[in-house]
């Protein structure tokens, strides 16, 4: 009984020191996994993706992707000024933003860690206007500014019970890269990991400061 109250108490006291706050909002989250070790797999996971969709990715030429480039640039640009504004630049220094669009039906679009965005044709019709897609795009940047990715990733590894020591090799750990792809429902996952209802309210508010600075209106 002793041990097991030690270990216990163990795993709470790794829980409780690995908490932070986030400083866009100030909400306290778990934090087992840093920018640091989100961002490499980030940029390989998008480059897989990349990759295995080459065939649907479309060129820098189509209407399509012109438009949804010009709208990201805008939002890029905002995030940064706000960023920078409120002392926040160093989250986003190793930051390498791009913008793809990927011709599928599915009504979706994400923005990984590092500003690596994909938007599918399928929710380009639901958005109908430029600042409709800017509200949608905002939204899934603020996602990543907001580190939710990394705290999801967190409580993934808290609940499988690999805290701190995946993190310590995060980028060689399978098993983590599996989580962070189930955030994006790539590399052969079928179940998405969902953002939680803070999470998702934390977008809604970013993402309508991000599209309203870029210079769109988020009441139209």
């Amino acid at each position: 009984m002793k041990k097991i109250f030690l270990t216990a108490f163990a795993a709470a006291t790794l829980l409780f020191n690995s908490c932070s706050t986030v400083p866009l909002t100030g909400r306290s989250r778990l934090d087992l996994v840093s920018n640091d070790q989100v961002l490499p797999m980030a940029f390989q996971a998008y480059g897989e993706f990349l990759n295995e969709n080459k065939s649907t990715v479309l060129p820098a030429s189509n209407a399509q992707t012109l438009r949804v480039k010009t709208i990201g640039s805008r939002l890029i640009t905002a995030v940064q000024s706000y960023m920078n504004n409120n002392n926040y630049g160093n989250l986003i220094k190793d930051y390498k933003w791009e913008v793809n669009v990927v011709q599928n039906n599915e009504k979706n679009a994400w923005c990984m860690p590092g500003g690596k965005i994909v938007v599918y044709t399928g929710i380009l019709p639901i958005t109908q206007d430029d600042a409709g897609l800017a509200t949608v795009m905002g939204h899934e940047i603020a996602h990543a500014i907001a580190g939710h990715s990394a705290e999801r990733m967190s409580q993934e590894l808290a609940a499988q019970g690999l805290g701190a020591a995946a993190g310590a090799a995060l980028s060689k750990n399978p098993q983590a890269q599996s989580i962070f792809n189930a955030g994006y429902g790539i590399g052969g996952q079928v179940a998405m990991l969902k953002f939680s209802r803070n999470q998702e309210l934390e977008a809604d508010r970013l993402g309508l400061i991000f599209m309203a600075m870029a210079g769109y209106n988020p009441q139209s």
